[in-house]
């Protein structure tokens, strides 16, 4: 079964991961593969979105126009390979806010479902970390996750039996097959 649409998170699965943050386009680096991935899920004719947490925001770290120039370098990378991103959720809040969109909490995911008219039974939601996995679960749609990233650190902690992929590359391959 396709799915009716796939939300990926962004640091670790789409581009590298930084212990200090993704700050600026310069810092955006993809994963090899991951921008063809998403190339082959426009392709089939999957929605792609993308939920993903950035608290450099709330600490000051990042503005918002300097998050949306790295989106829109994101954006640019991902056509210049024939693939689409359906949109873009992004959750500017620290860890401490309480609020209902970071992740592990659903809001998020939620949204992203709503806007792209999307069941959670119909989604996959692929990540890197236990909060993309639990922010998944929490709003009913399947999580699957990836070594990239913080991945091989969530999976050597994890006891649930979710699929898990060397990449998102890996983990498009399956889902296309």
């Amino acid at each position: 079964m396709r799915p009716g649409c796939v939300l990926l998170d962004r640091d670790g699965v789409i581009n590298e991961d930084a212990d200090s943050y993704i700050l600026s386009v310069e810092a955006w680096r993809p994963i090899a593969g991951s921008l063809e991935a998403i190339g082959r899920l426009t392709a089939a004719g999957i929605p792609v979105a993308v939920c993903t947490n950035q608290s450099a925001i709330a600490r000051g770290m990042l503005s918002n126009e300097g998050l949306a120039a790295i989106h829109h370098h994101m954006r640019t990378a991902v056509a210049g390979i024939g693939g689409a991103l359906a949109g873009i959720f992004f959750c500017p809040h620290g860890p401490e806010a309480g609020c209902g969109c970071r992740k592990p909490a659903p809001g998020l995911i939620n949204e992203a479902l709503r806007q792209l008219g999307c069941q959670p039974a119909d989604a996959i939601m692929i990540g890197d970390s236990r909060r993309d996995i639990d922010a998944a679960l929490r709003a009913g749609v399947p999580a699957w996750l990836v070594r990239t990233g913080n991945g091989r650190h969530t999976e050597s902690r994890q006891s649930d039996n979710i699929p898990v992929y060397d990449d998102l590359a890996a983990a498009v391959d399956a889902l296309l097959a």
